[in-house]
């Protein structure tokens, strides 16, 4: 009987020793090569031994990413999470759509999550539409080293939650306000005094903001290369004449821009790195403006001029001519001047188109 015992345990602890040095180290192999294992997984390999538990949490690098997008009672998950010690040197934190993140989470963050979040790099609030200025003032108190901020269609956040993110976060360089309907010139004046390396920036439908506003990021701002100015009516060439400082832009919506001219676009054809370029409801460009910019950006893959009654075939030759190599976009549906409209017609002209529609 005790022979039996002393077999058992012996063959209990041989079991255990083969998972932790064969079967620990194959899941962490497994884990390692993925580039993203989802954090729900992740989490439940957790559970499956104590000795992977003991491995998983050793790396760090695992522990680097939290997504609760859309999830409920998210804001409480997020306190919990950032409670343990794992989750102290996270980088990235998503919170897209969930509804029930409330300024009070961010406060609580703030004071007893501080330490948690000093090397955060990435905070996604896009649809977080219960945070307000005074949520934005407690999250990037603690976020010195952020450097991508999203918080796309907030009514609530107003200039000052602008002046607080400025203050707190020096190194922002991909910035996302799209939607923020109630930002005035004041956020992008302050944006373009104190983030001149400023790389990406959408402000879509930010429809208190005038030319004052842009010149100042146009004029400051001279490292964007992605440059969101969509449903944007009230610009003028004042300001899109500035466009041309922008030597490094590789993506530009100018969708809706109702006041664009043929002038400034043949000042945009000075950005020669431009490979996107939304002039969708353009309506008062023509040939010269879409030929300025053929023969100025060589590198164009997308290219939208949807509703655009002044462009005929004269565009699509120069195009055809200069960027017919590395058009894979072209959208000419309602441009009644453009004769040579169908797919067939635009393959002769761009062989490599893969995309003949982006409006629906």
């Amino acid at each position: 009987m005790v022979n039996n015992i002393v077999e058992s345990k012996e063959s209990e602890t041989s079991m255990e020793d083969v998972w932790n040095k064969e079967t620990v180290p194959k899941v962490m192999q497994i884990v390692s090569s993925c580039i993203k294992l989802p954090q729900r997984d992740l989490i439940a390999l957790l559970l499956v031994s104590p000795w992977l538990h003991n491995t998983l949490i050793s790396h760090s690098s695992l522990w680097l990413f939290l997504d609760f997008h859309e999830m409920n009672k998210a804001g409480d998950r997020l306190v919990a999470a950032l409670s343990l010690t794992r989750y102290q040197n996270v980088e990235h934190i998503i919170l897209e759509f969930a509804q029930d993140i409330e300024d009070k989470h961010l406060e609580l963050l703030r004071t007893k999550c501080g330490d948690s979040l000093g090397n955060l790099r990435f905070l996604n609030l896009n649809g977080c539409q219960k945070i307000s200025d005074r949520g934005i003032e407690d999250i990037t108190n603690i976020c010195p080293k952020l450097k991508c901020f999203s918080i796309y269609w907030n009514l609530r956040v107003t200039d000052l939650g602008i002046k607080s993110l400025v203050k707190n976060c020096k190194l922002v360089t991909d910035l996302n306000l799209s939607g923020c309907k109630t930002l005035t010139d004041d956020s992008l004046v302050t944006i373009a005094n104190n983030y001149n390396g400023l790389e990406f920036l959408d402000i879509t439908r930010c429809i208190k903001v005038t030319d004052l506003g842009l010149l100042q990021i146009l004029l400051k701002c001279s490292s964007l290369w992605s440059l969101n100015l969509y449903a944007l009516s009230g610009f003028t060439d004042e300001a899109y004449l500035k466009l041309s400082h922008l030597t490094h832009l590789k993506f530009l919506d100018l969708c809706g821009a109702q006041n664009i001219s043929d002038d400034a676009l043949s000042s945009i054809a000075n950005c020669k790195e431009l490979t996107s370029l939304s002039l969708t409801w353009c309506v008062r460009v023509t040939d010269v403006g879409v030929i300025a910019i053929a023969e100025g950006c060589p590198y164009l893959e997308f290219l939208s001029l949807f509703g655009i009654l002044g462009v005929t075939d004269k565009s699509l030759e120069t195009l055809s001519k200069f960027c017919s190599n590395t058009l894979t976009t072209l959208d000419v549906n309602g441009c009644t001047g453009i004769k040579r409209r169908s797919r067939e017609q635009l393959l002769q002209l761009f062989p490599n188109l893969i995309c003949f529609k982006v409006h629906s």
